[in-house]
């Protein structure tokens, strides 16, 4: 357990999800694993419901695929592929997380290199571009044009930072702008101006103060009942009290904060096995919600994801 705990965040988050992942049903694994791996496109990446090949939806495919045990092969070499085709391309933060992740997790399951031939300083050169969107409330924002720090956008630079093994700049400047974001309810915000705690902020700032190394037990006990709150009578979590549908982001999300901070017994586990396989497509994938029409990789990596959690208590 100690060996886990050296490990960064979102290593120890993939290693549970794929010992969960491993005690699925067979026809399970299988199920999904066979969504995923048909629909790689021939350069190698994956798409959302439309358009082309996207940096975004190919990591939450290649998450999915790792975890099932299948990154490997000339999947994981095409994937490669895609990846390297966009290293010089112009992303936002999101996808340039999502670039560096996809890179990190190739390397680790696979040993393969997505980023030869890359600027041996990139490394330190990305770190100064996600430096540039620090802000003067402690946080960093979502774009070079934003004022004001975000709580996912902050959680995004470090978990960044940790996966090129940087330290955060002003560390204690992101802890104190990611506590002034917490609420009475104890859930936390997403901008400082925002109206409402929401499950994906709080399961952001969570993880923000897990990678700093400042989750304090008064507001892990605090937020792990703001997120029991938020189980509806389905099984799933609601983005936020004012949204009266769960979703598969949200469940997902707070299932893996109260299991990261030992809170999952709070909750109606039963009730979210049930939710997330009321979501499941017969033919492989998952929908996001109730009344989505459709499905695609990065809820089915939700879905999955979840069900393998639950797997691992």
């Amino acid at each position: 357990m100690e060996e886990l705990e050296q490990l960064g965040y979102l290593a120890r988050l993939m290693i549970r999800l794929t010992f969960g992942a491993a005690q699925l049903p067979s026809e399970t694994q299988k199920l999904h694993g066979e969504y995923v791996v048909t629909r790689q496109r021939a350069d190698g990446g994956w798409a959302g419901r439309e358009g082309e090949s996207d940096i975004y939806y190919t990591s939450f495919a290649l998450r999915s695929l790792a975890i099932l045990g299948l990154l490997n092969g000339n999947v994981a070499q095409r994937s490669a592929d895609f990846l390297r085709s966009r290293m010089h391309s112009h992303e936002g933060i999101v996808d340039l997380l999502s670039l560096v992740y996809s890179v990190k997790l190739l390397e680790a399951t696979c040993s393969l290199d997505a980023f030869k031939g890359a600027q041996e300083d990139w490394e330190k050169r990305l770190a100064e571009l996600l430096d540039t969107l620090r802000r003067d409330d402690g946080g960093f924002s979502k774009s070079l044009e934003g004022r004001t720090g975000s709580t996912y956008q902050t959680f995004l630079v470090l978990l960044c930072l940790e996966l090129i093994e940087r330290p955060c700049p002003e560390a204690n400047a992101a802890y104190s702008f990611l506590m002034s974001q917490q609420q009475d309810d104890g859930g936390f915000l997403e901008i400082r101006v925002g109206k409402r705690s929401g499950a994906n902020p709080t399961a952001a700032a969570m993880g923000a103060l897990r990678i700093l190394g400042k989750l304090h037990d008064v507001v892990a006990e605090d937020a792990a009942e703001f997120l029991a709150e938020l189980q509806t009578d389905e099984g799933g979590f609601q983005a936020n009290t004012r949204i009266p549908l769960s979703d598969l982001l949200s469940t997902f999300t707070a299932c893996v904060t109260l299991a990261d901070v030992e809170r999952l017994e709070t909750i109606s586990t039963k009730g979210v096995q049930q939710y997330v396989e009321s979501m499941q497509q017969a033919t492989g994938g998952f929908r996001g919600f109730e009344y989505d029409p459709g499905d695609d990789v990065e809820y089915s990596f939700y879905g999955l994801g979840t069900l393998a959690l639950l797997q691992t208590l």
